[in-house]
């Protein structure tokens, strides 16, 4: 790249030989400190930024005038002494009541709410032990020695703690899930820390997930991740594999970066806030129910659809717009008059799809355990059906108590079908079985219908032209 100096304009020839004269580009150098200095500047309050020099100026001259009185005091200029003194005085009090309330309005205070929880660690309590024993031993013996270590020992813990603070102060937290997530399917998560600190770098920092007392651990970051360093103003990176066992919307509210640097014997925390939800669609993995019910849905399927496909659908008698090529001669010369082919149609599949969330219960009220259990079999399998529709390219349709998809290739409505199967409830049972009774609405479009109802709450104007799945009997 061609570099040239401030206000230098590049020569002609070399735009003549760019293709693209944009490409050229002055590249000045200034100073880097000179530049750094430049950014901090405009960013920083000037008021602020001179009422503190200018305090700095007045404690210095503060100091000079004490210094001079007690120096004066000494060679016997009492007069002179008595002046400089108060003279300090009157400009340290001019800092106190002037300045130092200018400062402290632009003094954040944010530090003050930087809570780090403590825990001593079993190496710590060895060392503290050792510590105790040493300054025993120094006090009864009076050797200097031993006071000499003991002083270095005690100083060891002052600095660890200074180290680990500034290693925890300045580092934020980012942890991003994908799109899309599936019970029972690993899937892996973006955690990142980064390092805030102009100057100084982090190290080995262990994030984790805060629970509540006397509950069960979250989910999301199960396992605690260790990051060995974390450069200054850096990033630094990590996939986490996190599996979720159900369906349904996890959240964790607040993560810990833990340090035991530099020595290990205390063991500092500091809380992240960070409001984290992922919604798990149920699982779409092929079940046994599945299998179970995917031959009886291909024939009905099948069976329900007439058009002009190679498949034979059915025999019916001629009519004068028919054409003559889908006559069936063997059977017009069996049965004494012209039958005409009917075939099996080729076309996109339309497909409503219906979750009945409503519970059947028994005259003798089967256990909520055992309801529960059939109603996440019943929202597993409705995944399994729209999946494999999905993969089917067919049009997709779904239903179910208060929610409705409109009718549209699977691959748009999929993941909002996904969606709300992910939060479905079920809900009481409903003797007016309404949202079955407006299924008739639709004799154009081929209903799956997935009920934990008897068959006898079925209306019968829905069993030519659906396909229903009665949970009690499948999993018997």
């Amino acid at each position: 790249m061609l570099r040239c100096k401030k206000n230098q304009k590049p020569p002609k020839r070399f735009f003549a030989k760019l293709s693209n004269p944009s490409l050229f580009r002055c590249d000045p150098r200034p100073v880097s400190v000179t530049s750094i200095a430049a950014n901090l500047w405009a960013k920083a309050d000037r008021p602020g930024v001179r009422a503190f020099f200018l305090s700095m100026s007045a404690l210095a001259v503060a100091l000079v005038l004490a210094l001079y009185s007690g120096a004066a005091a000494e060679l016997g200029r009492l007069r002179i002494a008595s002046i400089s003194a108060f003279a300090a005085l009157l400009v340290a009090a001019w800092v106190a009541i002037t300045l130092v309330p200018i400062l402290a309005r632009r003094t954040p205070l944010r530090w003050l709410g930087y809570k780090i929880d403590y825990k001593v660690t079993r190496e710590g309590y060895f060392y503290i032990g050792g510590i105790i024993l040493i300054s025993l031993a120094a006090l009864n013996t009076g050797n200097n020695l031993l006071f000499l270590i003991l002083a270095t020992l005690i100083a060891i813990i002052l600095m660890s703690g200074i180290l680990s603070s500034i290693t925890l102060s300045g580092v934020a937290m980012r942890l991003q899930l994908p799109e899309h997530i599936f019970a029972g399917q690993p899937v892996r998560a973006s955690l990142e820390l980064q390092n805030e600190k102009l100057t100084l770098p982090s190290f080995s920092l262990r994030v984790e997930a805060v629970t509540a007392k006397n509950s069960p651990p979250a989910a999301l970051l199960e396992t605690p991740i260790y990051f060995p360093y974390l450069p200054k103003r850096g990033r630094a990176q990590q996939t986490v594999p996190i599996s979720f066992p159900g369906r349904g919307v996890y959240r964790q509210d607040a993560f810990r970066i833990v340090t035991r640097f530099p020595f290990g014997f205390l063991q500092k925390a500091h809380r992240v806030d960070l409001r984290t939800e992922a919604l798990v669609y149920p699982s779409v993995e092929p079940t046994r129910e599945f299998f179970e019910i995917l031959p009886g849905l291909q024939g009905a399927m099948e069976s329900l659809a007439k058009g002009r496909g190679q498949d034979l659908y059915a025999l019916r008698d001629y009519v004068p717009t028919d054409s003559a090529r889908h006559v069936h001669w063997k059977a017009s010369a069996r049965l004494g008059s012209l039958m005409v082919r009917e075939f099996t149609r080729e076309d996109e599949t339309r497909i409503l799809l219906v979750l009945d969330p409503h519970i059947f219960t028994a005259p003798s009220e089967e256990a909520p355990r055992a309801a529960a259990e059939r109603f996440e079999r019943a929202v597993t399998l409705c995944a399994g059906i729209a999946w494999h529709f999905f993969e089917r390219n067919a049009q997709l349709q779904f239903r179910s108590a208060g929610v409705e998809t409109p009718l549209a290739p699977a691959e748009q409505t999929i993941f909002a079908i996904l969606r709300h199967l992910a939060m479905a409830q079920p809900l009481p049972a409903d003797p007016d079985h309404a949202l079955l009774t407006n299924l008739a609405a639709s004799p154009e479009l081929f209903k799956i219908i997935v009920t934990s109802q008897p068959r006898g709450s079925i209306p019968a104007s829905l069993w030519h032209t659906s396909y229903v799945v009665f949970l009690e009997e499948l999993l018997r």
